[in-house]
């Protein structure tokens, strides 16, 4: 009998556990999507893009860089930003030398830096005359 008791007492465990680490992996991978699709700002910046590559040792993403110029003589601000999207990227490198906006979804709170480097995800690219 006194078998039996810790048997059933064994699997009430086992199964809360295993329950309990089920629901944590379930709200940490509700928590990652919520990050990803809900953005936190979106806008444009515009400038001249200065480096894309692509980068990561796994989670392969596109980052880039562009100098924002307010005034001609001025140094310019530095924008960071991430591309998730393969066919964004190629059209940013064919418009490469040119003046482009960026058009941009701020995603704060992720994780790792798998999803990319910076929180600033491009969504579209236009050139600017």
């Amino acid at each position: 009998m006194e078998n039996e008791f810790g048997e059933k007492k064994k699997r009430r465990w086992i199964a809360w556990l295993a329950g309990f680490f089920v629901t944590i992996t379930a709200m940490g991978a509700l928590y990652i999507w919520l990050a990803l699709t809900w953005s936190f700002s979106e806008g444009e910046r515009v400038g001249y893009v200065q480096k894309l590559s692509k980068t990561g040792w796994i989670c392969k993403t596109w980052e880039g860089e562009m100098a924002m110029v307010t005034m001609p003589g001025a140094i310019p601000d530095k924008f960071l930003f991430s591309i998730r999207n393969d066919k964004v990227a190629n059209r940013i490198n064919q418009l490469a030398g040119k003046r482009v906006a960026l058009i941009y979804e701020q995603h704060k709170g992720l994780p790792t830096s798998c999803f990319g480097d910076t929180e600033y995800f491009i969504v579209d690219i236009r050139p600017v005359q």
